[in-house]
């Protein structure tokens, strides 16, 4: 990966993770940044997914949603885990 690749995935991973936010229904309690770092994290890791499908350079739909669908996840894993948690007595 190249250094304008590394840039662009950090700049497209901000994206996802603020876009992996708004498509989860419901309040998720988690802060921004951690947000912010699962769509860096699902960026390069559906980077590389997408570039291994599909050969093409330039950007690609297929890797954008693929990027998007790991940011998802990873929120909603995040946020499932770290929710407030009630004790029972």
């Amino acid at each position: 990966m190249t250094v304008s690749g590394i840039i662009s995935a950090i700049i497209v991973g901000l994206v996802v993770g603020a876009l992996a936010r708004l498509v989860l229904p419901g309040k998720q309690d988690i802060s921004i940044l951690l947000t912010l770092l699962i769509g860096l994290v699902a960026a390069f890791i559906g980077g590389f997914i997408g570039n291994a499908i599909n050969d093409e350079p330039g950007f690609s739909f297929l890797t954008l949603i693929i990027q998007v669908v790991l940011a998802v996840i990873g929120v909603a894993i995040v946020a499932g885990t770290s929710g407030r948690r009630s004790v029972r007595r």
